[in-house]
């Protein structure tokens, strides 16, 4: 007996594949579509005329040339994308060109970047205040709060308002803008005697000298010295002398005067008739 084998014939889903062939290919170009959108704005973006930097602001910089700053955002916002150059408002990383003027100009304290759109980048400068200049040997620098050095100066006589620290302890080999050159709780203590002298005995001086960790002089421009221990009690020693200045050395006194010694407990005055 003869045994027979059927075949099912299927008929091509034709309707199916076209819609199927109709829906990839919509897909393809609408994502070549959104390619050459994005292309577009890329380009538009990064290197249309409308956002590169044309104008650089400075505001706020009394002694940073404005010029050198400009130098250094310059160099930051030129870039190279593939094989062109843009200098797009968008590319500039502003907290890295702060950073880099922080570095570079240590008399500045801060640096605020901001865009204004379309094509101008503006800086506010803040730059350190100086309390008075740190003079070692042959060099002087003006120190901020903090006792950080920031920038160098070539005289050797200042305004009577600006404190003047002469170090005779410490000796910094190799003296750099932007280093602290005196701890602040020493400079603290050399503020407070400086704010005394000037604000309630009305003494004028010439400058502060570390002598060593535990003396102070300060030259009176009246030609006669005051002795500190910073390592004692300031305020006991500022209150001494107030009272000697007072009770037993007045300004019509102070003539023949060579020194008070306040960094003891027994107090020392030069000459020794004033001592009676």
């Amino acid at each position: 007996m003869k045994r027979y084998r059927y075949r099912k014939f299927y008929r091509p889903k034709t309707r199916k594949s076209i819609i199927r062939l109709i829906l990839y290919s919509r897909i393809f170009w609408l994502s070549c579509l959104v390619l050459i959108i994005l292309g577009v704005i890329f380009y538009f973006v990064i290197f249309s005329s409308f956002f590169q930097i044309e104008e650089i602001r400075v505001r706020g910089n009394q002694e940073t040339s404005t010029e050198n700053l400009k130098s250094v955002i310059n160099s930051r916002i030129n870039k190279k994308i593939i094989f062109f150059n843009s200098k797009s408002i968008f590319l500039a990383n502003l907290q890295a060109i702060s950073r880099e003027i922080l570095e570079k100009f240590p008399q500045i304290t801060e640096a605020d970047l901001e865009r204004d759109f379309p094509d101008i980048i503006t800086v506010k400068i803040k730059e350190k205040e100086a309390i008075g200049v740190w003079c070692q040997d042959s060099n002087y620098f003006y120190i901020d709060k903090e006792g950080i050095i920031f920038e160098k100066e070539n005289r050797d006589s200042f305004p009577a308002p600006i404190l003047r620290i002469k170090d005779l302890f410490y000796s910094i080999e190799n003296l750099q803008l932007g280093k602290k050159v005196i701890e602040k709780d020493w400079l603290n203590q050399i503020f407070k005697i400086e704010s005394k002298l000037k604000n309630d005995l009305k003494i004028p001086f010439r400058e502060i000298v570390i002598i060593s960790e535990k003396r102070l002089d300060v030259k009176t421009v009246e030609g006669w010295e005051i002795y500190f221990n910073p390592k004692k009690d300031i305020d006991w020693q500022l209150s001494e002398l107030d009272f000697l200045l007072k009770e037993r050395i007045p300004p019509n006194k102070r003539g023949n005067v060579e020194y008070i010694d306040l960094r003891f407990e027994k107090i020392y005055i030069s000459p020794e008739s004033y001592n009676q």
